[in-house]
């Protein structure tokens, strides 16, 4: 089949009707890109020997809220680009609105970054209204689904996520993108409902990764109880049909995860448990864990999503398995990790998601070293990505 370049279909895609499938096209530069950051040696030959290859859509590639290195996230077009990147599962961040329908944000109160509703007629209804930077105060404000009906939420429109902290305007505090992110593809992004990402997904052939996010308002919500919006999640998913092997319900809260195993086994036995380092969290030293691997397996978790900082550690001047890795692996869990491509340029250690690699993470091409290390010696099912395409490569090199 003719290939066509990765930009190029998707341009042709995002022109097409709201939910039109994108097709499988190309991989794009950053693969070779970051391949020839790599230093001589059998991983760099052995991708070296891919590139040119077909694109084939891979479960080991996630599509990390799309693919919001160069799209706004949780949006049909992010959603678009992360299966044209051959992401075999997408992700929608569910959260609830006023009139508690469900829809796809990265949090409930990140509306101010991730949205125009501080220079849109709902500004009003923020939390916390915008205030501008003054002296060592920084510009600030909090804006909630939860105060939206849904038909306000859908009038919004997505931006990339960002703020100006500096700003004196709501207009300013709109900027601030990272200098390795782009804003050249947000022209009228489509803003989602969770009914509406599973309509897209299914037309786009990938599985189904929602992940619960934790209310910013207590619950219970206007009678909405934690029990009732896990519940509801699956729901949309039964009513779409859709088969619970082709769903990954996730939460970060244990609570949640144990309610679809009890409630809803079919979808609660790929139900993942996302975990973040506690205070004092070492990858190496189990008395710094807070999870018991031993408990959540006897309890029906099977899936554990570390951030990759818990699974990898230094070694002979490489990424490792690291002991905590090794530990719930050894448990019979699952492990699927997050995320890649949310560092930029790696030439000074790449921030929170390598803290426990810093002393070795230096060039981009230490990307594919850590995607390595975990396919191969932590054994992860699967990568979150922001630019799925290059977990993508890599499982389509290796055969994954």
């Amino acid at each position: 089949m003719r290939q066509i370049p990765l930009l190029a279909a998707l341009a042709l895609s995002t022109a097409a009707p709201a939910f039109a499938a994108a097709p499988l096209d190309g991989y794009g530069p950053r693969p070779a890109y970051l391949i020839g950051k790599l230093p001589e040696g059998e991983l760099k030959t052995k991708l070296q020997s891919c590139l040119g290859q077909p694109i084939a859509k891979s479960d080991f590639s996630i599509a990390h809220r799309g693919a919001p290195m160069m799209f706004p996230e949780h949006t049909a077009e992010s959603y678009r680009a992360g299966a044209a990147m051959g992401a075999g599962i997408g992700e929608c961040d569910v959260t609830f609105t006023k009139d508690l329908e469900l829809v796809c944000r990265h949090a409930q109160n990140d509306l101010h970054t991730t949205t125009d509703i501080l220079v849109s007629d709902l500004a009003a209804t923020c939390a916390t209204p915008f205030s501008p930077a003054s002296g060592e105060t920084k510009a600030a404000a909090e804006c909630r689904t939860s105060e939206l009906s849904l038909s306000e939420f859908k009038s919004l429109m997505p931006k990339m996520d960002s703020a100006d902290s500096a700003a004196t305007t709501a207009e300013e505090y709109q900027g601030g993108i990272a200098g390795w992110r782009t804003a050249l593809y947000v022209q009228e992004p489509t803003i989602l409902t969770h009914a509406e990402s599973i309509e897209l997904f299914k037309e786009l052939g990938v599985k189904m990764t929602p992940e619960l996010k934790s209310p910013s308002v207590e619950m219970p919500f206007n009678g909405f109880t934690q029990a009732d919006y896990a519940q509801k999640m699956i729901d949309e998913y039964k009513a779409a049909g859709v088969d619970p092997s082709q769903v990954f319900p996730q939460s970060f809260n244990l609570e949640d995860v144990l309610y679809w195993v009890e409630n809803e086994p079919e979808f609660g036995k790929q139900a993942v448990f996302l975990v973040e380092p506690a205070e004092g969290f070492d990858e190496q030293t189990p008395e710094t864990w807070a999870e018991d691997f031993a408990d959540l397996k006897a309890r029906g978790v099977q899936y554990l999503a570390p951030s990759m900082n818990m699974l990898v550690t230094p070694e002979n001047g490489t990424y490792a398995a690291s002991a905590y890795a090794k530990a719930a692996r050894e448990a019979g869990l699952k492990l699927i990790t997050w995320s890649l491509e949310r560092s930029g340029p790696l030439a000074s250690g790449g921030g929170w998601y390598y803290n426990s690699t810093t002393e070795i993470t230096d060039s981009d091409g230490d990307i594919y070293e850590l995607v390595d290390a975990l396919a191969q010696d932590v054994e992860v099912e699967g990568i979150f990505s922001d630019w799925p395409a290059t977990v993508t490569f890599y499982a389509n090199c290796m055969g994954l």
